[in-house]
C-alpha cells in the first residue's frame, strides 16, 4: 500500500475502521532521508477532523469497555502473529522514511512486538485485590476500569515502537485510542494499523490522524479525551503536560535527555567502546537514550579515546537499506542542519574535535557522520543541550565522585551508564545517581516492555511512566468496593 518513490501518494487517516484520504487539507512532504526524494504527502488534520475522530472513539468506547478483557486481548494475539509475519516489511518501511539501518529498524520492530506480547497479559495485569472481613461481615475489593478515550502523540525516531508503548496497553485495558504520529514518519504507523485492521479490531477502537500543532491542541483541549501520552522534546513535553493537566486530563509526557556514559579505568575497553558506539551513534544519535556525553574517569581517558576514535572513523555511514551500513542519515534536511550547527558551536566554544562528521556529508540525502569532541566543559552548548544527533562530547573527570556530581547537575535525568569491572563502583553509581534508567556495562539502558520507561527530572512530566505496570495504572481508574450483606 506504500507508494513507490516514483509515484508519490497521500497518507490516509484511519477513523471508525475505515481509511480515508482527506481533501483540501494542508499537506507536507515525507522524504527518504537517504536520497532526499519525496515518497509521500501527509495531510494535516483540522480541529473538525480531531473532533470527529474523538467522538467516534468515544462511541466505540461505550461498547468496547463492556467486552471481557479475555476477549479484548484476542485481537492483540492475532495482531502479534501478523507482526511476526510482516516484520521485515515493516522494518523496510521504517528505514525508508526514518533512515535507520536495517538492523536498527528490525530491532525496533522486535521491541514493538514485545509491547504487544505484554499487553496480551492484561487479564492478569488488570487484576485487583480483595480481602474478606475488613470489619465484621464487611468485605473489600479493588477493581480497575478503563477511563475512556486516550490520545498518543509520538515522535519521528521510533515510529513503530513508541506508539506500541501506548495503544496496546490502552485498548487491552478497555479504552479507545487516537494516535497522532510525527508527520515526518507517517508510513510506519500506517502500515502498523493496516495490520491491526486485518487482525479484526472493532471500528473506532483505534483511530489514526496526522497533523501538527492544530491537531495536538485539539486533542489536548477536547473534553472527551481523558488521557494523553507524549514522547518528544522537553519544551513540547512541558507544554503538553501543563496544557492537558489544566484540562483535568491524565498525562505522561516524556521529554529530552542528555545522557552520560561514565567509564572507569578498570573497564573492559574493547567491549566498552562497542557499547559507546552503539549508544552514541546508533540510530544516528536520534534517540532519547543515546549516550551524548562521555565521562572518562582518571586514567581511563587515554586508552579509551584511542580505541574509540579508531573505531568511530571506521564506521560505515550510508543508506540504511544497504547491507554493511552501520549508521544511516538523519531524518530530514532541517534536522541535519540543526545538528551540524552544534558542530559549529563546539568548535567556536573551544572544544577539541577528534572526529568530524562533516567528512561524510554528500549531495544526496541528509548525512552527517559521527562526531567526537574532547575537552568539553560544562558551560559549553554541546555539554548542556540535547543535540539529538551523532555528536559525542567528552568531559574528563578525576574521580567517581566528580562523575556523579557532573551527572547530577544536569537538568535531565533520562538514562546513564557506568562501565567498570568493580562491583562497588557500579553499586555506588547506581545508588547515588539522579537518573531514572541506569546501565551497568550496558550502553543503552532501555527497559523491556514489562518494566517502566522511567525518566526523571526534565526528561519526564507526570506520575506514571510508559509501559510495564505503570501503563496499566495510567490507562485505568482504580475503584474500591466495600460490601456487606444482611
Amino acid at each position: 500500500m506504500i507508494a513507490a518513490e516514483s509515484a508519490v501518494g497521500t497518507v490516509s487517516f484511519y477513523v471508525n475502521g475505515a481509511w480515508e484520504k482527506p481533501q483540501g487539507r494542508e499537506m507536507q512532504p515525507v522524504t527518504n532521508p537517504a536520497t532526499g526524494a519525496v515518497i509521500a504527502e501527509v495531510p494535516f488534520a483540522s480541529e473538525t477532523d480531531i473532533d470527529r475522530a474523538v467522538t467516534t472513539a468515544h462511541e466505540a468506547f461505550l461498547k468496547w469497555r463492556a467486552v471481557p478483557v479475555v476477549d479484548r486481548v484476542q485481537v492483540l494475539y492475532r495482531y502479534k502473529t501478523l507482526l511476526e509475519a510482516n516484520a521485515a516489511e515493516l522494518a523496510a518501511v521504517l528505514t525508508r522514511e526514518n533512515g535507520k539501518t536495517k538492523d536498527d529498524a528490525s530491532a525496533e520492530v522486535r521491541r514493538m512486538i514485545q509491547m504487544v506480547e505484554v499487553a496480551c497479559g492484561m487479564p492478569s495485569l488488570m487484576m485487583g485485590d480483595s480481602l474478606n472481613d475488613v470489619a465484621a461481615g464487611i468485605d473489600c475489593k479493588t477493581v480497575r476500569q478503563p477511563i475512556g478515550v486516550c490520545a498518543g502523540i509520538t515522535p519521528f525516531n521510533f515510529p513503530a515502537m513508541v506508539p506500541a508503548w501506548m495503544w496496546p496497553f490502552a485498548i487491552a485495558c478497555g479504552n479507545t485510542f487516537i494516535l497522532k504520529p510525527s508527520e515526518k514518519v507517517p508510513l510506519t504507523p500506517t502500515r502498523s494499523i493496516e495490520l491491526l485492521h486485518e487482525a479484526g479490531l472493532p471500528a473506532g477502537v483505534l483511530n489514526l490522524v496526522h497533523g501538527g500543532k492544530e491537531a495536538v491542541n485539539a486533542l489536548l483541549h477536547h473534553p472527551l479525551v481523558k488521557a494523553v501520552s507524549f514522547v518528544g522534546s522537553t519544551p513540547v513535553a512541558k507544554y503538553i503536560y501543563t496544557t492537558a493537566a489544566a484540562q483535568g486530563k491524565r498525562v505522561q509526557a516524556l521529554g529530552g535527555a542528555k545522557n552520560h556514559l561514565v567509564v572507569m579505568a578498570d573497564a573492559d575497553m574493547p567491549k566498552t567502546v562497542e557499547a559507546i558506539i552503539g549508544s552514541a551513534f546508533g540510530a544516528a544519535g536520534e534517540r532519547c537514550l543515546a549516550g551524548s556525553v562521555l565521562v572518562p574517569v582518571g586514567d581511563a581517558a587515554g586508552p579509551l579515546l584511542d580505541l574509540l576514535v579508531k573505531r568511530t572513523k571506521s564506521l560505515a555511514v550510508g543508506d540504511g537499506a544497504k547491507s554493511g551500513v552501520e549508521m544511516g542519515p538523519l531524518v530530514t534536511g532541517d534536522h541535519c542542519k540543526r545538528v551540524d550547527g552544534y558542530i559549529d558551536k563546539g568548535l567556536a566554544e573551544g572544544a577539541t574535535p577528534l572526529v568530524n562528521g562533516r567528512d561524510v556529508q554528500r549531495a544526496d540525502g541528509f548525512f552527517l557522520g559521527p562526531t567526537i569532541f574532547d575537552h568539553v566543559t560544562p558551560e559549553m552548548t554541546i555539554a548542556r543541550e540535547e543535540i539529538f544527533g551523532p555528536v559525542l562530547s567528552v568531559m574528563r573527570v578525576n574521580t567517581l565522585d566528580e562523575a556523579i556530581d557532573l551527572v547530577n547537575r544536569s537538568p535531565f535525568g533520562n538514562a546513564t551508564a557506568i562501565f567498570t569491572s568493580n562491583g562497588k563502583s557500579a553499586r555506588e553509581y547506581s545508588s547515588r545517581i539522579e537518573v531514572g534508567m541506569v546501565g551497568v556495562n550496558v550502553g543503552v539502558a532501555a527497559p523491556m516492555a514489562f518494566f517502566p520507561f522511567a525518566g526523571w527530572k526534565n526528561s519526564f512530566f507526570g506520575d506514571l511512566h510508559a509501559h510495564g505496570k505503570d501503563a496499566v495504572s495510567f490507562y485505568t481508574e482504580q475503584k474500591v468496593i466495600m460490601s456487606r450483606w444482611f
